[in-house]
Order: C-alpha cells, then structure tokens, then sequence
C-alpha cells in the first residue's frame, strides 16, 4: 500500500491509500475528481546507524579509565548496533580476522581467507603475480 496525498477540484485535501501506482485517483468526499499533490518535504531529519565498531574505544583510557558510565553506555550503543547489524548485514562491514595491518599492509590490511600470493605479491612488489 501507498500513501498519496490527494487535492479535488473544490480545494479539499487527504491522503489515500492505494495499492499501486497505477491505481486510479479515488473521487473525494464531495464526489469532486483528485490528482495527487507532493508531499511535504522533510528538510530536517537524517538518517543516522550510530557509532560503529571502529568508534568504540580501544584502550583504557579511552573507556574513561573503565568509567562504569562510560563502559555501560558502549556497551549499550554495541548492543544496539549488534541488533542492527543482524537485521541489515551490510553495515557490518568485513569481519573477518585481520593477519597483517603493518607495512605493506597499512593501506589495506590482509583479512582471513584472502588469496595469500597475489595479495602479497602485490602488497610487496607492488604488482600481480604473474
């Protein structure tokens, strides 16, 4: 079902709930012929996942020095991601283990079933292996 705004003829205004967009205008209440008007724009809002993983703090004196408000409300805000991350799997990210995050691999870390040779060729050399 869609909700449209509609206008008849006589100036009233309401939404309908139509099940397709192809769907004929309903008449209004005062039998006068509709078109559908936009809708009001929402200028204020946005979208917002939270903090993510690579936002929670990593050392002790990140967590307030294991502040116990601090730590509750992390791990409040990663159990809340954890239920979001379940329902839309592509905020997770790569989860896979990381094996390599230094030198060669700072710009791009080596992850858990990678293919080993041409990512280290590559890493190292700075081309494919050929």
């Amino acid at each position: 079902m869609i909700i449209y705004d509609l206008a008849c003829t006589a100036g009233h205004r309401f939404e309908a709930c139509l099940g397709s967009m192809f769907d004929p205008n309903p008449d209004c209440g005062c039998g006068a012929s509709t078109s559908r008007v936009p809708s009001r724009l929402n200028l204020g809002g946005a979208a917002n996942a939270g903090p993510g993983r690579d936002d929670m703090p990593t050392t002790w004196h990140g967590t307030g020095q294991g502040d116990p408000a601090t730590l509750k409300a992390w791990h409040g805000a990663m159990t809340k991601r954890e239920r979001l991350e379940e329902r839309y799997p592509e905020l997770a990210g790569d989860r896979r283990p990381i094996l390599a995050h230094e030198g060669a691999f700072a710009g791009r870390p080596l992850r858990a079933g990678d293919d080993l040779v041409p990512t280290v060729a590559k890493a190292a050399f700075g081309k494919e292996e050929s």
